[in-house]
């Protein structure tokens, strides 16, 4: 095995980690807050998508966000297919163009979609269709606002940590006409 792909590996099996003690933290919040106030418990669903999103602008390698998805998931054993499904949307609008574009949007662009996906598919769990309209409609917003704030937290750590030259020999080689991550 090259020295870049164990640094690679590491580099996703140490934000695994970091994002397996986030999805404890964030799973027991938000049972708390399903057990209270059922429909604001998708506030903290963003969260799920934070891991991948570093691993993702971090190395800007493919699958580096279901690599660390997995081994998010590992981590928080128990949500291991959870940590999965979320990390596969933050991968998805990578996966779309065959990963030959890195742009921020993208990350945004993955956040809008589950964020559409995961209360439909959950709607049964949260009773969403017996609420009002506008409470439907809250339920959607709050997992948006949720999903971009979680992209958005990622980014921010992402970017610090490269700033900070971590990870470096893991990244891609960037192509000719790639641009710094402040020019995106």
């Amino acid at each position: 095995m090259s020295r870049v792909s164990t640094i690679y590996l590491l580099t996703c099996a140490a934000i695994g980690v970091a994002g397996g003690v986030l999805f404890w933290s964030a799973a027991w919040v938000s049972s708390l807050l399903f057990a209270t106030t059922q429909f604001y418990s998708v506030a903290l669903a963003g969260l799920w998508l934070t891991p991948a999103v570093i691993g993702l602008r971090l190395l800007e390698r493919p699958l580096a966000g279901l690599l660390v998805g997995l081994m998010a998931g590992l981590v928080a054993f128990a949500y291991l297919g959870t940590s999965l499904w979320w990390s596969f949307f933050a991968e998805l609008p990578f996966l779309v163009v065959l990963y030959r574009h890195w742009r921020t949007w993208q990350y945004y662009a993955g956040a809008v979609v589950v964020a559409v996906v995961y209360p439909v598919l959950s709607a049964a769990y949260f009773n969403l269709w017996t609420i009002p309209l506008a409470a439907q409609i809250g339920f959607f917003a709050l997992t948006l606002v949720s999903c971009l704030a979680g992209v958005a937290l990622g980014i921010l750590i992402a970017d610090r940590l490269r700033h900070a030259g971590v990870a470096r020999l893991a990244r891609r080689a960037p192509g000719p006409r790639d641009t710094a991550p402040e020019e995106r």
